[in-house]
């Protein structure tokens, strides 16, 4: 690769394509740290020149299956190095990557690669495989399949060794093509087809271009959110856009990304390596805001009162944020001097010491979250995009912050409001629309190239944008109130760590009523200590102090809404949700259609029967 640099990325010129930018990275920094991975225990460094020799061993081995520029090639597995190999050498070779959400069940992969069309399919493993063999079938444009950990049997599934030996060889004889084919790709090319998480209804394949990637990595370079000294902890799936943006600017500024073991070990996996900054969902900021909060709220002695008075005090700081008012009290600046220093250098502590931002994107985050880590002194950069627009549109930025909102449009991207209130936006960040479905991207992006993200927000005298909810999610109660059920849910998981999850219910109902899980560990804690029986998530939640907790969060929230919002029942559920149950995206978002129909009868309970208007 190195020897074709001018082939590729002629002197003097900018790249065109995400393979290009990456050969252009590889090659001006050959040595220097581009992933750190744990392996046999230990974190190991994989230096860019590593990464670009095994991702073109890759590519030259899907040419020798004849994988053609333009094919469309699977990608099943969770977050690893051997993942971005596979996919270097999938957009190197010039096919299109179509990355598939490893907790996908087998009728949902054999949808997406059926739907896209791939001839060809990476899978993490033997459990992945069997999701393939099971619907193979109905797979009759899948040739080859790949295990990144595994064997295979030889023909139809072959190991990453074997092509990687398949590509040792095809380079032997043909030692320029995958140089020429980098060479040839064009910034309209597509490089991948990320496939919407399908909350609401059937997945859609967005089709995203070389341009779309190349823009979103210049973007994230002039917003500084990231920049190359930078050791970003990357646990998001690459199938999520939000990861793919973490991607391309990867390739971009050159940074280094830790591959973490699993989001479970996300934690430990910061604590042992010492990130500077995390990419993460809301989800990971409120167990984080949960841990801290149960565990002072649970001290004794001083330090206990210290802390109860510290988040009492923080409460009302809250409020006073919410008005645009600033607040100060003696308690205040006591705790502010004694309790969340303490606070901050655990939390920094646990975090690997020298983290100082987290990115946080793919669903709105609470803003009392927002406040509490800006209160320890962490920048708390939310931002918005959507799959359709690579996940870009705004940023809060270092030094440009202001909670509540998702920062200002990145340079570029042009934003308007529609009449109802529906945030449209027009840009190269844009998809080339759905695959296969002109008819649905017509709907969503009009002849002016403005599209239509089906989000109510509102943006302010300095640009800042602020969204209200999904356009689609707005509940209807039966007496003509319109509610945002995403504020309500993000409000109540702020009010007591024991809650987990929450799903309003009210669409064309005579009052809002809510589903809640709860966490394991506090709700058992919680039952134990009021010598209710604890010994399975079952028991601790329906136990009588847990269903008192919550009623106090519920209460608590109800006081910070307008009558017609307030919850007026609520059933504590006796599982919390899981994506292996179907009712969490891998991002941990609830989906709500699946929720409602599986727990049907809780709450149907809760309206006494009632049918709906």
């Amino acid at each position: 690769m190195i020897a074709q640099r001018e082939l590729v990325v002629p002197e003097g010129s900018s790249p065109v394509s995400l393979a290009a930018l990456f050969v252009k990275r590889a090659v001006s920094e050959p040595q220097r740290p581009a992933a750190r991975i744990k392996k046999g225990g230990v974190w190991t460094v994989v230096p860019w020149q590593e990464l670009a020799d095994r991702g073109e061993e890759i590519a030259f081995g899907l040419a020798a299956l004849g994988v053609q520029p333009g094919q469309m090639v699977g990608l099943i597995g969770a977050t690893r190095i051997e993942w971005t190999i596979a996919d270097l050498g999938v957009i190197e070779s010039g096919a299109v990557a179509v990355p598939v959400y490893h907790s996908n069940t087998p009728e949902e992969i054999q949808f997406i690669l059926d739907n896209s069309g791939a001839v060809a399919c990476f899978v993490e493993d033997a459990r992945q495989l069997k999701k393939l063999v099971e619907t193979r079938g109905k797979l009759q444009k899948i040739k080859k399949v790949i295990l990144l950990d595994g064997e295979g049997d030889g023909d139809w599934s072959i190991s990453l060794a074997v092509l990687a030996g398949l590509g040792k060889a095809h380079k032997a004889s043909h030692p320029d093509e995958i140089a020429r084919r980098i060479a040839g790709q064009k910034a309209s090319d597509l490089s991948t087809i990320l496939y919407t998480s399908g909350t609401t209804g059937v997945p859609k394949g967005v089709m995203v271009t070389n341009d779309n990637m190349l823009f979103a990595a210049q973007a994230i370079q002039d917003a500084r959110v990231l920049g190359h000294e930078d050791e970003h902890l990357l646990f998001l799936p690459f199938a999520h856009s939000f990861a793919q943006v973490i991607k391309c600017s990867w390739f971009g500024i050159g940074f280094t990304n830790i591959f973490a073991e699993s989001v479970d070990r996300l934690v430990d996996n910061a604590g042992e390596t010492g990130p500077t900054i995390l990419g993460a969902v809301p989800r990971v900021l409120e167990k984080a805001y949960n841990s801290v909060v149960a565990g002072g709220l649970a001290g004794k002695g001083l330090a206990g009162y210290l802390f109860r008075m510290a988040m009492s005090e923080f409460d009302l700081y809250v409020k006073a944020r919410d008005k645009g008012e600033a607040y100060s009290s003696l308690r205040f600046s006591l705790v502010k001097r004694l309790v969340f220093p303490k606070v901050r250098a655990k939390l920094l502590a646990r975090f690997g010491g020298k983290l100082d931002r987290f990115v946080s994107g793919g669903a709105p985050l609470a803003r009392k979250i927002g406040y509490f880590f800006d209160l320890l002194g962490f920048h708390v950069l939310e931002g918005y995009g959507l799959t359709e627009t690579i996940a870009l549109t705004s940023v809060n930025m270092v030094g440009q912050i202001k909670l509540g909102t998702v920062g200002r449009a990145y340079p570029g991207i042009e934003l308007k409001l529609a009449e109802d209130g529906e945030i449209l936006q027009r840009g190269r960040h844009i998809m080339r629309g759905y695959l296969g479905l002109p008819e649905a991207t017509a709907e969503v992006i009009d002849k002016d190239g403005w599209f239509r993200t089906g989000d109510i927000g509102e943006i302010d005298n300095a640009g800042y944008l602020r969204i209200t909810d999904r356009k689609k999610d707005l509940i209807k109660t039966s007496g003509g109130k319109y509610i945002a059920p995403q504020a309500i849910e993000g409000a109540l998981k702020t009010m007591s760590e024991l809650v987990s999850q929450v799903v309003v219910i009210g669409d064309r109902r005579k009052y809002v009523s809510v589903l809640v899980t709860v966490a394991e560990d506090s709700a058992k804690k919680t039952a134990a200590a009021a010598g209710e029986a604890a010994g399975t998530y079952r028991e601790a939640s329906q136990s009588k102090a847990v269903r008192q907790c919550v009623q106090e969060a519920v209460d608590k929230l109800n006081g910070t809404l307008p009558s017609y919002e307030t919850v007026k029942r609520f059933t504590v559920l006796d599982r919390d949700f899981t994506q292996e149950n179907g009712e969490l995206t891998p991002t941990l978002k609830v989906k709500r259609k699946a929720a409602t129909q599986k727990f049907a009868a809780q709450i149907d309970a809760m309206y006494d029967g009632e049918k709906l208007d």
